[in-house]
């Protein structure tokens, strides 16, 4: 996906707290900030654009797109005399390469896990406020049994002792699906071990979309959605915001999960998405 002098420039505007009407600045990778929760859409029918996280853009445009430096890129687009060195440069920053460069994924569990890494016996068990991460994930194996939860939230998969109540009927073992970046040698992993993956996101199109674009795609039958029990009666205490500014970016008809497709009428019913962090239960 490529960033144009356009869309960048609405990206510096929304950085300085400007809103942007959202007629004029369409694109694909709007569409995926928005669906990101990066961005938000305001308005039923002028829609206006507003940065939900400053933090967040900064580092999608870093992980995904290796920009560095808004400002910077706009100036080498605009200046015409700029070499392609120079424009190769600001997109590939030292830095940036060697986070891209730097494999594996960050697992957790509330549970000890027993598992093997290049061939040596260790248990996951990692203390509450802690993660383990698994670089050399090609030699990196646990038991069959255990169902791999992918956690799309990163407030879920810091306090997934509050959401145990949600897995009781398997053994899990939580990857997050952050940094971004490292979610290609997650997928990478799963096709090579035989377990199940649950996919634990938000309850709503966005979700979904997340869902099936970056996982079903890839992992087909072994890959399901998560659904609590109780969605019919949580949705109601959803967002509505979330529904009106998501767009479907799947195709509806190609869905052969019954789940998911009773989960869209759910959603379509009550016109309201639910975010994930809904089901942690609170200490107090």
């Amino acid at each position: 996906m490529k960033l144009t002098l356009k869309i960048a420039k609405v990206l510096v505007k929304l950085t300085n707290s400007e809103s942007v009407s959202a007629s004029s600045s369409k694109s694909k990778l709007i569409d995926e900030l928005i669906s990101e929760n990066i961005l938000w859409q305001k308005g039923k029918h002028r829609k206006t654009l507003f940065l939900r996280n400053k933090v967040g853009l900064v580092d999608y445009l870093s992980n995904q797109l290796q920009i560095s430096n808004l400002e910077s890129y706009i100036s080498i687009l605009e200046n015409k005399e700029s070499s392609r060195a120079e424009a190769v440069k600001i997109t590939s920053d030292s830095k940036i390469s060697k986070e891209r460069a730097f494999k594996g994924f960050l697992v957790n569990s509330y549970t000890p896990i027993e598992a093997k890494l290049n061939g040596k016996d260790f248990t996951i068990n990692p203390t509450d406020g802690s993660f383990v991460f698994i670089y050399d994930f090609e030699d990196f194996e646990i038991e069959k049994d255990i169902v791999i939860v992918g956690v799309e939230n990163a407030k879920n998969f810091r306090q997934i002792h509050e959401q145990a109540y949600l897995f009781k009927n398997i053994t899990p073992l939580f990857i997050s699906r952050y940094p971004q970046n490292q979610n290609k040698d997650f997928i990478k992993w799963l096709k090579l071990i035989p377990n199940k993956y649950l996919h634990f996101g938000d309850l709503d199109i966005a979700g979904i979309g997340i869902y099936l674009n970056e996982y079903k795609k890839h992992l087909f039958e072994k890959a399901e959605f998560f659904i609590p029990n109780d969605i019919e009666v949580s949705i109601k205490k959803g967002n509505r915001d979330r529904y009106d500014n998501q767009k479907i970016n799947f195709n509806v008809n190609d869905i052969e999960e019954e789940q998911i497709l009773k989960l869209i009428g759910i959603i379509n019913k009550e016109k309201k998405g639910l975010d994930q962090e809904f089901y942690i239960l609170d200490k107090g």
